[in-house]
């Protein structure tokens, strides 16, 4: 199988995947970047890109605290 079919295959799975196992492979991704020292292409994001990770970050199921929308808002105003 080549390259192209595998990421075309790829595609395909993560489109049929629920959003907390795309979680998942996002971190995952992240981590085998950074395993083999691949920057990103954060500076191509668009600021509502930056603003979605930035609340998908803050609600994080992980966390043992839970936040609300307020919370955020009180946290991070902006001037």
């Amino acid at each position: 199988m080549d390259i192209l079919q595998i990421r075309k295959q790829l595609h395909k799975r993560i489109d049929s995947l629920p959003d907390d196992v795309i979680a998942q492979v996002a971190d995952f991704t992240l981590f085998i970047m950074v395993k083999n020292q691949i920057s990103p292409l954060y500076e191509e994001w668009e600021i509502n890109q930056w603003q979605n990770f930035t609340l998908e970050q803050f609600f994080r199921e992980e966390d043992e605290v839970e936040y609300s929308i307020s919370d955020a808002k009180e946290v991070y105003k902006t001037s």
